[in-house]
């Protein structure tokens, strides 16, 4: 208690006094940007952070290169150097501190860096930040700085000709539309966003750029370099504190103040040496509020925050922190389930999503991007997101969302469907990346997996491309590359992450992400397996096996699934003309990335719905069929939770506008997918299943305490009056529990008619979904006669729509000219229903003209 009051003394004394921080400068180096192409003799202005592509659109030298066919046309730009010039300004004051290094945050990708024509930095990674010692390059005054950016196609064909065997790439690497010489897949030779070469969702423009921030850092005497904080469980919480400084003055005398939500925790006199030391500080708190995921309770964070104090100068670094327990559990194939997230003492489902990089064009994805889409995924009941390993370690305000919305992340390293070099170069590249990236992200608190790779072993083991190198070149060829990849994926990252967390050497607490090697495997170096590990399923999709066979084919953890579907008509008009409005049209099969795209699509619907009666229609129903087919597989995980604990679906968003598996379109529209996920997800739902003659009806629970209420199943028909049967049953759930409530014989249902299934807590609907006995192709749908009635509230800025049906409505979507979307979409109405949606509307949008745009549809508007 003593030393507590002494603390608190000493930083109400320390408040008193006042310190400068004007010691140390951040200068953003974003200023006057010209850029060329090698050999050309005009200039044009530049964006920094930006890239070649959107800087040659903002001088009209290339049109969009997602409209229509544009992609095409855009191929040369790869092929070409290109040079980046700027020129900044030091005052004498600035220019005379003690240090001064420019931090590049992101340099895409081989880029030879002048300041002042001295070469100061030759980097080969877009995924590293790089850090130099500028000093002795500086000048009082004008300085200039120039990157030249060398083709990373040419450099690619000169790294895959330097060597005397071919490594596997998928096809992702769409080298034909990049008119690659040879067709030669180049792309794994470069540390790269894979996804800039093309994937099954996305286009080829194979950017570069200075791609994130440039900053000019210059300090005199002591700098904070790092602040890492451990911790563990053990009655009170033990903290570590590690704060890493960097000092120019000898045998000095310094004071570290450590803060957690303004409150003095350590105040500690010491000498400075020269060069870094390390401050160390042990320290307990009692009680701390745990972080847990989305839906189990609040995102407790703490406000931890490092100061030195030095004549008369202040260093400071703050971090936020969550106090967790959370590891990946693995056991055994005769123990379920063998394969889950343990959250402070809880095996947790975990409901989510896979993400993708949210524009090819990295630069314009700006903080409001990210906060849209993942309170998006959040308020969808989602607990994780897995950042898929073809594109990006993501920029700092994904995860720090992520860390307030409760969104756990599953952490892929950038390595995805492919086999790599394994030149100690390139090994070495690669390490410097991972210690980067890992030692940046390992601070945030959502960040609970790493991940080495996406698909590489089930390529290799699965997808017949060990026999294939066997067969096509020799079988020492394929020795070496798989020792290639063991060497990276068993050795290498691994050791990173085991030797680089702040727990290291402080005793495994369940506070820091474990590794898993590669995605889909049931354990090291061994392929997937539905008995334990996780799986990717695509069967329905690739295998073209029905919607039915999700309730079957369930492993214990579902990491991958997913059905693709077309962007709304809104969408579609962004990119497209109207001459273009046929699924097999030029356009459309360009903006559909899948091999199998839209005939897949087409074979699918043909199972469901009848022909649509237009091309809008045809894009509408797309989203129903996805909609129910992804909700079938959500539910069927859940129901089996004994031995799945784990459903991420495939994929959230886009990065460019066209047909692919995401729930919300490039342009931020949720499809029918999202709404449907958004049900599935609830913490406690209703679900059903076919087994033989009897139909199935199940709750399932994700609390922490137990949940008791009725089942209420009722039979309606289409259209008349009449409720032709009901059933109901009480229910009693234990915590976290799945089970099957009711069973109903098929032959006690009346023909002609729809299932309502609802789950009531005191009268209050909690979860309902519909149950349809036939393909809607063989049901007899009436028109619903919908109407709509709106209010507006303008103190809310929020529209109301009230839609009412005569008749049962299937679908029913309402759209907008609006920017948001509509809380509630593509809902089903009965005999006399009656649903009140709301739309927020922007600051900039007039209410009157979205009222005047606004547009109903259901499912017999497609006939």
């Amino acid at each position: 208690m003593a030393r507590a009051i002494f603390s608190l003394l000493i930083f109400i004394l320390l408040k008193s006094i006042t310190f400068s921080q004007g010691f140390f400068l951040e200068k953003k180096l974003h200023n006057k940007w010209e850029f060329q192409k090698k050999g050309d003799k005009k200039w044009y202005t530049a964006t920094v952070p930006g890239c070649v592509h959107t800087d040659l659109m903002d001088n009209g030298i290339i049109n969009d290169p997602y409209y229509r066919l544009n992609e095409s046309k855009a191929q040369w730009v790869d092929k070409e150097d290109w040079i980046y010039k700027s020129t900044f300004s030091l005052k004498e004051n600035e220019y005379k501190k003690q240090h001064h290094e420019i931090k590049f945050e992101g340099l895409d990708t081989y880029a030879s860096v002048y300041l002042n024509d001295s070469l100061i930095l030759q980097s080969n990674n877009m995924h590293r930040t790089y850090i130099v010692d500028v000093k002795p390059y500086l000048n009082n005054g004008e300085n200039s700085l120039k990157i030249i950016l060398e083709s990373p196609i040419r450099k690619g064909l000169e790294l895959y000709n330097s060597i005397n065997y071919t490594i596997p790439v998928s096809a992702n690497d769409q080298a034909e539309v990049g008119k690659v010489e040879g067709g030669k897949r180049v792309s794994v030779f470069t540390r790269k966003a894979g996804y800039h070469y093309g994937w099954d969702w996305g286009p080829r423009l194979v950017t570069s750029g200075i791609w994130r921030p440039v900053t000019l850092c210059s300090w005199d005497d002591i700098r904070i370099k790092d602040f890492n904080i451990s911790y563990g469980f053990d009655g009170p919480t033990f903290i570590k504190t590690d704060v890493l400084i960097e000092s120019s003055v000898e045998n000095k005398n310094a004071t570290l103040l450590i803060t957690i939500n303004d409150s003095a925790v350590v105040s500690s006199d010491f000498r400075l040496i020269k060069g870094e030391q390390n401050a160390i500080h042990h320290f307990t708190l009692n009680s701390p509020k745990l972080w847990w995921p989305n839906g189990m309770g609040n995102q407790n964070l703490y406000d931890f925050k490092a100061e030195i104090r030095f004549n008369n100068q202040i260093r400071f670094s703050e971090q936020k922190l969550g106090f967790k327990a959370i590891y990946l559990e693995e056991k055994d194939s005769s123990q379920s389930p063998n394969f889950f997230f343990n959250v402070n003492g809880y095996p947790t489902f975990a409901k989510g999503v896979n993400y993708i990089p949210q524009d090819i064009f990295l630069n314009r994805v700006k903080s409001s991007n990210y906060e849209t889409l993942l309170v998006a995924a959040a308020n969808a009941n989602m607990n994780m997101v897995r950042v898929w390993g073809g594109g990006v370690y993501e920029d700092n305000r994904f995860y720090e969302l992520c860390d307030s919305l409760g969104l756990m992340v599953w952490q892929d390293f950038m390595f995805a469907c492919a086999m790599y070099p394994g030149d100690s170069s390139f090994l070495e590249n690669v390490r410097l990346e991972a210690i980067d990236n890992y030692n940046r992200l390992k601070k945030h608190t959502s960040l609970v997996l790493w991940c080495g790779n996406n698909e590489n072993l089930a390529a290799w083991k699965r997808w017949g491309w060990e026999s294939t190198a066997v067969k096509d070149q020799t079988q020492k060829v394929a020795d070496k590359i798989w020792h290639h990849y063991d060497t990276l994926f068993h050795h290498i990252l691994p050791k990173v992450v085991y030797e680089n967390h702040p727990e290291h050497g402080f005793g495994r607490n369940n506070n820091w992400p474990d590794y898993w090697s590669s995605s889909p495997s049931a354990k090291e170096g061994v392929p997937e397996s539905y008995k334990i590990g996780d799986t990717h399923y695509w069967g329905v999709w690739w295998g073209k096996e029905p919607f039915e066979n999700y309730n079957t084919k369930i492993s214990s953890f579902m990491s991958e699934y997913g059905f693709q579907s077309f962007p709304e008509y809104s969408t579609f008009k962004q990119f497209a003309k109207q001459k273009d409005e046929d699924m097999y049209s030029e356009v459309m099969k360009s903006h559909q990335r899948s091999s199998i795209g839209n005939a897949t699509i087409e074979e699918y619907m043909a199972r469901e719905f009848k022909n649509p009666k237009d091309f809008e229609s045809l894009l509408y129903l797309s989203q129903l069929l996805q909609g129910d087919g992804i909700q079938t597989a959500i539910e069927a995980h859940r129901r089996n939770k004994a031995t799945c604990m784990g459903s991420l679906y495939w994929q959230l968003n886009d990065c460019w506008p066209g047909a692919s598996w995401s729930s919300i379109d490039y342009y931020g529209k949720w499809k029918a997918l999202h709404y449907k996920v958004r049900d599935a997800f609830k913490p406690v739902i209703v679900s059903h299943e076919f087994l033989d003659s009897n139909l199935q009806i199940a709750v399932i629970s994700d609390l922490k305490d137990g949940f008791y209420g009725d089942v209420e199943v009722t039979c309606f028909p289409f259209k008349g009056d009449t409720l032709l049967k009901k059933w109901t049953k009480k229910i009693d759930l234990k915590p976290f529990e799945a089970n099957v409530v009711l069973s109903i014989l098929k032959n006690q249902i009346p023909p002609r008619c729809y299932l309502e299934i609802a789950l009531k807590k005191e009268k209050k609907n909690i979860s309902s979904k519909n149950v349809y006995l036939k393909p809607f192709k063989e049901l007899d749908i009436p028109n619903p006669e919908l109407e709509l009635e709106t209010k507006i509230k303008e103190k809310e800025k929020k529209l109301y729509v009230t839609i009412k049906s005569k008749y049962f409505a299937k679908g029913v979507w309402i759209s907008s000219s609006g920017e948001n979307n509509f809380s509630n979409n593509f809902f089903d109405l009965p005999i006399s229903g009656e649903k009140t949606v709301s739309l927020e509307i922007k600051e900039h949008e007039d209410i009157y003209q979205i009222i005047k745009s606004l547009k109903l549809k259901s499912l017999w508007d497609t006939l």
